[in-house]
């Protein structure tokens, strides 16, 4: 398998995690999104949309969105499992992951961010007032979403990762990138510093990617 990505994604990042998690080894190929090479036609080809991560398979066929990406490799390679067995724990780590992918996700992105400065005119102190809006308006609802858990789990749901773990490690990386103030997160804080002491999360932090 291939792997189209960037080492500072988050999307990407998901999926590095992901992959780790099921012991896959993949072939990675950066895109630098900062010189517009996912938006060169030998990339179209391959991710008609021009985002990462985008996976190749052994067959050739073309996975993107990383959500279902990370969907696809949980069916195929159903150990370690990403989600719980049961159906409403399986939907509860669902929406949690969503929130950061469908909720804070869209609203940071490189073309979003670009927009504000480009179209919009927008100076860097409003697009990172921005960006530290909408992230944290997505954690609280995920700090909320956490205090109904019973107990001090090491992860999201339980204390094996999830889907929602795969996913906050990476915004909680970008929120510190934007130096966003995190102190009001303290279970997210906690679950994030647990995660990235695992090996999968370790070997798939963006430091140790190959630019």
């Amino acid at each position: 398998m291939i792997l189209y990505g960037l080492a500072v994604s988050s999307a990407s990042y998901r999926v590095r995690i992901a992959l780790a998690l099921k012991g896959l080894t993949v072939t990675t190929v950066c895109k630098q999104l900062s010189a517009n090479e996912h938006r060169l036609q030998d990339y179209l080809r391959i991710n008609p949309q021009g985002f990462v991560p985008a996976l190749v398979l052994d067959d050739g066929m073309v996975l993107t969105q990383s959500m279902a990406i990370m969907e696809y490799l949980n069916e195929a390679y159903p150990t370690p499992p990403l989600l719980p067995k049961d159906l409403v724990a399986r939907a509860r780590v669902r929406a949690m992951a969503q929130v950061i992918a469908c909720d804070i996700h869209p609203l940071n992105n490189l073309r979003v961010l670009r927009y504000l400065e480009g179209e919009l005119l927008h100076d860097k102190t409003a697009r990172d007032a921005w960006y530290s809006h909408w992230v944290q308006a997505g954690f609280a609802a995920l700090e909320g979403l956490l205090s109904r858990e019973s107990g001090e789990s090491l992860c999201c749901f339980g204390d094996a990762p999830t889907l929602a773990d795969v996913c906050l490690v990476p915004q909680m990386f970008n929120a510190r990138r934007f130096s966003v103030n995190l102190i009001a997160y303290p279970r997210l804080a906690r679950i994030d510093a647990h995660c990235r002491e695992l090996a999968a999360f370790v070997g798939a932090a963006p430091e140790r990617q190959e630019s």
